[in-house]
């Protein structure tokens, strides 16, 4: 059960790149759990997803490893990721998708997703600061800690560009 977890059921054997694989397939569930549930479900399954991978990898890895097939620290950082523009338009009325609360159905507008992915993908390769001493620990802790560090940096930055877009381009 500890493999597939690692692998997110497969997500982490597609070829080539499988953490860009692994965070793709994360962005499609992220949207779906936010389009049939809700941002307050993709904060509960971001938690789960965290908590199983941490124990998971600790599980299936030994000291210094870190395979390519394993994703789920993929999964974890990009639906923090997420979190950051969901938690936005969640706060500010527009429901789980980005929209007015007044029975419109959709996804989240093109930019509240992209770029959490983009940046999310960005972060995780050149790892600045903070991600590359976690990637550095070379333990099962590590492997998960620098893609919640990516996620986290993902998620400020896109914030951070919705707010110089909306508040100062727009003006």
């Amino acid at each position: 059960m500890t493999r597939w977890l690692v692998i997110f059921f497969g997500a982490g054997l597609l070829r080539p790149a499988p953490g860009t694989w692994g965070s793709a397939v994360a962005l499609v569930l992220g949207m779906g759990i936010l389009q049939l549930a809700g941002f307050p479900a993709l904060v509960l399954a971001t938690l789960l997803v965290t908590a199983l991978g941490f124990w998971a990898c600790a599980v299936e890895l030994q000291p210094g490893q870190d395979p390519s097939e394993v994703v789920i620290d993929e999964v974890a950082g990009q639906w923090l990721a997420m979190l950051f523009t969901a938690a936005a338009f969640w706060a500010r009325g527009h429901g789980a998708t980005g929209f007015w609360t007044s029975g419109h159905i959709g996804w989240l507008p093109w930019p509240a997703w992209v770029f959490p992915f983009v940046l999310f993908r960005l972060f995780d390769i050149w790892k600045p600061w903070i991600i590359g001493r976690a990637d550095r620990r070379h333990d099962p802790a590590g492997v998960m800690l620098d893609d919640l560090w990516a996620g986290v940096f993902a998620g400020i930055s896109t914030v951070i560009l919705a707010g110089l877009y909306h508040g100062v381009l727009l003006l």
